[in-house]
């Protein structure tokens, strides 16, 4: 197979879909990863492995390290990305290592694939001013009494107030809200569980939702999910997003950031007001604090941005 021959459209030899099966199986029972996680890692696997076989594998067994690298490098010249490159070598890592320990193959043909560094670019923020702003603009919009408007302004509140993730905020049930302590408990990455506080104005915008907005739209089949769609069904990540989008709009010269942005101009904004890096990295579900380190960087940047526009002799 060329190098850049596209993997999507070409069959997949038995052989790799037994390695599949088996592979989705263990990342579902053993390391319980999220739907999201297990599609990523089934997609790049089946893309390399794939590859592999129309470079002459005919077996797990067959393949190589020069494979491996070989692959890596098509993706680099059909111009994918260095987080691109990192994810998928993680990926054929991760499951060499499970092939290895499980007995389908003698060797880990992935122990010296190395991963490109990724570049770490500083996250596009809100400023202060314009994540007020659009709180301002959805509480606004709330007073119509439309409950999706209702639930739009929980939503925006919550992403801002706790900083969590657009999937751990989707996954929400009723029972993981504490209105009296003003918690939620979110399970993160790898069904890690973590309580996080949230704030005054969110705690209102959450009990309009749930007194005056929810009992609107829930059905028999709602369950006990939190935040709802206008069918009554659990809200996804795809319409937070849409949601998010659709008010920073209203914004004057707001980037247009997402979810993830309002989480990331959340741990911004609590390090800008002297909250402890621990502390942060405990809020947002941070495995690693090197990964939390990087809101201090947003903040030194945005004080060097401010001190040059502001000193005479900048």
């Amino acid at each position: 197979m060329s190098v850049t021959q596209s993997t999507e459209t070409v069959p997949t030899p038995d052989w790799v879909q037994d390695c599949l099966d088996a592979f989705v199986t263990y990342l579902e029972r053993e390391r319980d990863r999220s739907e999201h996680t297990i599609r990523a890692y089934a997609g790049d696997v089946r893309a390399c492995l794939v590859w592999c076989a129309g470079d002459g594998s005919d077996a797990l067994a067959d393949i190589t390290l020069h494979q491996l690298r070989a692959w890596l490098g098509s993706l680099a010249s059909a111009g994918a990305a260095r987080s691109t490159l990192s994810r998928r070598s993680a990926a054929i890592r991760t499951f060499c290592a499970w092939a290895r320990r499980t007995g389908r193959i003698e060797t880990d043909p992935a122990l010296r694939l190395a991963s490109p560094k990724r570049q770490r670019t500083l996250p596009e923020v809100l400023s202060r001013e314009s994540a007020t702003a659009v709180l301002d603009v959805a509480a606004v919009a709330a007073d119509d009494d439309d409950p999706i408007h209702l639930r739009n302004r929980a939503v925006l509140e919550l992403l801002y107030a706790t900083g969590i993730r657009v999937s751990e905020l989707t996954g929400l049930d009723i029972d993981d809200v504490d209105r009296g302590r003003r918690v939620v408990r979110v399970f993160g990455k790898g069904r890690k569980e973590r309580v996080v506080p949230y704030g005054a104005p969110a705690d209102e915008a959450l009990g309009e939702w749930l007194e005056r907005g929810r009992p609107r739209v829930v059905t028999d089949s709602s369950g006990p999910a939190l935040l709802l769609g206008r069918r009554g069904r659990r809200v996804d990540p795809r319409q937070v997003r849409e949601v998010v989008h659709a008010l920073l709009a209203h914004v004057p010269d707001a980037p247009d950031v997402g979810p993830h942005g309002l989480r990331h101009s959340a741990a911004t904004h609590l390090l800008e007001g002297g909250a402890d890096l621990r502390m942060v990295q405990e809020l947002l579900g941070h495995s690693s604090l090197a990964t939390t380190q990087i809101y201090t960087h947003v903040s030194l940047d945005r004080l060097r941005r401010s001190y040059e526009q502001a000193h005479p002799r900048a």
